[in-house]
């Protein structure tokens, strides 16, 4: 069954060429566009999405005002902000109006589908561009589980910590599974058992946990043939 997708921008030459980036793939259905906010909550009363891709600033009604009146009204239908903005504040403030992921538009076209079937599944599609800013400022607000009720992370396994460190700098299954010598398959089967631990309910609240109990790695993980090469 396929993704059916409305593109929200303002500029007719992105939605376009978002269109001719989609278009390709099998799994997604463009059943429209909008040029604004206001536009964006009438197309999606009579289209019905599975799926919005929101641009951040339009005129006469935002991004983030649009995803709220959306989600009040149309709950099922899933959100995610598509704009050129990495702020701190436009990715917390989008997330918290209901949006369901974060892209930046130097996302590439393999990994904005990624991230549009993660939303579709109703997990959230953060672009590893930003995950690590949400992250802190989620930390900063004291959203991360810090109570002492809370789980603690001192029940991971090493390995489940070196996960947690890769996942607080936004690190995607891939580039994770390709650090530490080990399969997709394992990475997602670890995220899944440290969720469980912690009682968290997504990778940006992990991220989040790994910011503010000072589990990130300072620089980006070594190749793995670097690692191996050391261990010898």
């Amino acid at each position: 069954m396929s993704i059916r997708l409305l593109i929200v921008d303002d500029h007719a030459l992105v939605r376009q060429g978002i269109s001719r980036l989609l278009v390709e793939s099998p799994e997604i259905e463009i059943v429209g566009e909008a040029v604004d906010g206001e536009d964006a909550l009438v197309r999606a009363r009579e289209l019905q999405p599975d799926l919005i891709l929101m641009d951040l600033y339009l005129p006469t009604v935002d991004g983030i005002e649009a995803t709220r009146a959306i989600k009040r009204e149309l709950a099922n239908v899933e959100i995610i902000i598509l704009t050129a903005s990495d702020s701190e504040d436009d990715v917390l403030n989008a997330v918290t109006a209901g949006a369901k992921g974060y892209v930046v538009k130097t996302t590439d076209r393999d990994e904005l589908i990624h991230q549009i079937r993660q939303a579709a599944r109703g997990e959230m599609a953060i672009s590893s561009a930003v995950i690590g800013k949400l992250a802190a400022s989620l930390s900063r607000r004291g959203d991360a589980p810090q109570t002492p009720e809370t789980p603690s992370h001192q029940q991971l396994t090493d390995r489940e910590r070196e996960v947690m460190a890769q996942l607080g700098i936004g690190a995607r299954n891939k580039e994770i599974a390709a650090s530490l010598s080990i399969s997709n398959n394992t990475v997602r089967a670890h995220v899944r058992s440290i969720m469980h631990k912690l009682e968290v309910d997504n990778r940006a609240q992990l991220a989040a946990y790994a910011v503010r109990h000072g589990m990130v790695v300072d620089e980006e993980p070594a190749p793995a043939h670097d690692r191996l090469a050391r261990s010898r």
